[in-house]
């Protein structure tokens, strides 16, 4: 059983910055990528950033160089850090692990 806990949303102004966190139980979590995906009011949901258990990554190009993710597989966590973050980044972020998903966490970028 793969259960995927977020946390680390808020608000936030533009130009701060928020730490995502999301804890996974089970046994699988150091040897398949983990990804975060969000998703805006109106909007599908769209892949920000993944990492494979080889510690490689990817980003959606429209984070790339504000965003980096980590992933800590003693913990079974991976993070998302953001920063310079616009309002075009509120959204609903979710994690995934093979077919689980977490709850999300609302990030909201306002003034």
């Amino acid at each position: 059983q793969v259960q995927l806990v977020e946390s680390g949303g808020g608000l936030v102004e533009p130009g701060g910055s928020l730490r995502l966190s999301c804890a996974a139980s089970g046994s699988i979590f150091s040897i398949y990528t983990i990804s975060w995906y969000r998703q805006a009011p109106g909007k599908q949901r769209e892949l920000v950033a993944a990492i494979t258990s080889g510690g490689n990554t990817t980003y959606a190009d429209s984070v790339k160089g504000r965003f980096t993710i980590s992933r800590d597989n003693a913990k079974k966590t991976v993070y998302l850090q953001m920063n310079s973050l616009k309002p075009e980044d509120t959204a609903v972020y979710y994690c995934k692990l093979v077919i689980h998903w977490g709850q999300g966490t609302q990030v909201t970028v306002s003034s």
